[in-house]
């Protein structure tokens, strides 16, 4: 496939994947398959509509999270070893971009290329993610059943960190990755004292629907 290039999608999501992918603990791919996503299915939906009916509520959830992050505190962290509010708020509003890569090239080497620029404030934060969720989602709702199954590659410098079928690393490191980060975001925002939206179900900020 001919690589394509895609608006911000590089970002510290490449090298973090990469680098914190130990080899000695290296999982082989084929002792991870999916079953779903392992052999041809026999269905006539489409790859969006069977593995990632919950994508549209994964992105709106998240950008529910991201609007909530307040200016004024980029350098805030929980614990010395965390990251800053910045960095992982700018890290989850760049993962998208991690999909988009994975969309429209076959592999990709992480830690050779330069940064991204980083959003000074909220509203870009959030405008950063609307640019890379919005063609993400447009790419996966593309997605043909070759596609999906076709192999991915990350590799960091060379090494090959893992290569697995192309719908199965959507699922395993960009959609729960992301979920990973912004569960992390809420607890920073709860320390913050700022009130969180609900993600599978109502916050402690906010009122249960009746049944």
């Amino acid at each position: 496939m001919a690589q394509t290039s895609a608006p911000s999608t590089h970002s510290a999501t490449l090298d973090d994947v990469a680098t914190r992918t130990d080899p000695a603990n290296r999982m082989d791919p084929a002792n991870r398959m999916d079953p779903v996503t392992s052999a041809n299915p026999v269905t006539s939906a489409d790859p969006a509509t069977l593995l990632f009916s919950d994508l549209d509520v994964e992105l709106a959830t998240t950008r529910r999270m991201l609007e909530r992050v307040p200016d004024g505190k980029d350098d805030w962290r929980p614990h010395k070893k965390s990251r800053t509010l910045d960095e992982l708020a700018t890290h989850v509003a760049q993962l998208p971009g991690f999909g988009i890569l994975m969309l429209t090239r076959d592999e990709y080497d992480g830690g050779t290329q330069p940064p991204e620029p980083k959003p000074s404030c909220c509203a870009e934060r959030v405008e950063t993610f609307d640019e890379v969720s919005g063609e993400f989602r447009r790419l996966v709702k593309e997605m043909t059943w070759d596609h999906a199954m076709s192999e991915w590659t990350l590799k960091f410098r060379g090494q090959v960190v893992f290569s697995a079928p192309r719908a199965q690393l959507l699922r395993s490191a960009m959609l729960t990755h992301l979920a990973h980060h912004r569960a992390q975001l809420g607890v920073y925002l709860r320390l913050l004292d700022v009130p969180i939206p609900g993600s599978y179900g109502p916050s402690a900020d906010e009122a249960a629907t009746p049944r």
